[in-house]
């Protein structure tokens, strides 16, 4: 008796990996069903749901911004929008590139495509006298060339003032902070002004000291650091702006 059931018990030891088998089938079968669910998402759905959560939750752009390629040949979630976006940015350089080359402005000017947008960068010495925030008249001469190519775009615009890292102490200025605000808003001005560019595709952004293109260890580099940008922003980065508050008329009876 003893016998039968020290054999039965050993026999039925042997078989517990079936339990484990049978569970490892059922969860590489749910694995396959979630696959095929994926690959039949649709791409214009999946990218309006990814931009309402990065708005929703402050995500500056950043929620399933970068999906990945997908399982399924073909149903890539990289869309037609995405490359003619991609297209029109590099037509944009291009013509920026050109108009700065015709008219001797390399010197003044760069041009560089990052993953935000394209950015052109003023230098500060083009721009402003040290210590201020007053445009020179070459500075308006500058802005006013490429203007109409930053207005053909049609895109979002971020001006984004930046300083080197020697403290500044005045009464209008007290600090980088207050000086690159400044700069940024002068030339969003001018924008304004000459450019006839929609204010709500406008931004100025202060970062101060605090974005430096390179160290701050000599002269020269310093003089690099002291810039205005203007970003040219791909339409994935609008979704970090906030959206303006729309007022609805109260209806009428």
């Amino acid at each position: 008796m003893v016998r039968r059931r020290r054999r039965r018990e050993k026999s039925s030891g042997h078989e517990r990996w079936l339990v484990t088998y049978a569970d490892m089938i059922t969860l590489l079968l749910i694995f396959f069903i979630v696959m095929y669910t994926m690959s039949r998402i649709d791409a214009n759905k999946f990218q309006s749901l990814a931009s309402s959560l990065s708005r929703a939750m402050g995500a500056g752009g950043m929620v399933m911004e970068s999906p990945g390629p997908s399982f399924v040949p073909g149903a890539s979630l990289s869309s037609a929008d995405e490359l003619e976006e991609k297209q029109r940015f590099e037509s944009i350089r291009e013509e920026l590139e050109a108009l700065i080359q015709e008219r001797g402005l390399a010197a003044e000017i760069r041009v560089s495509t990052e993953q935000r947008g394209i950015v052109i960068s003023f230098q500060e010495q083009v721009l402003f006298p040290s210590g201020s925030a007053e445009l020179t008249s070459q500075a308006r001469r500058l802005i006013d060339e490429v203007a109409p190519v930053l207005r053909e775009s049609g895109n979002h615009l971020r001006i984004e003032g930046h300083t080197d890292n020697l403290p500044i102490h005045t009464e209008k200025f007290p600090s980088n902070w207050e000086l690159s605000a400044a700069r940024a808003t002068s030339v969003l001005q001018e924008l304004l002004r000459t450019a006839d560019i929609s204010p709500d595709l406008l931004c100025a952004v202060a970062y101060g000291e605090y974005r430096p293109r390179v160290l701050n260890d000599t002269p020269e580099n310093r003089q690099l650091n002291r810039r205005v940008d203007i970003v040219i922003l791909r339409d994935r980065y609008v979704g970090s702006e906030p959206e303006p508050f729309k007022i609805i008329p109260p209806s009428r009876h």
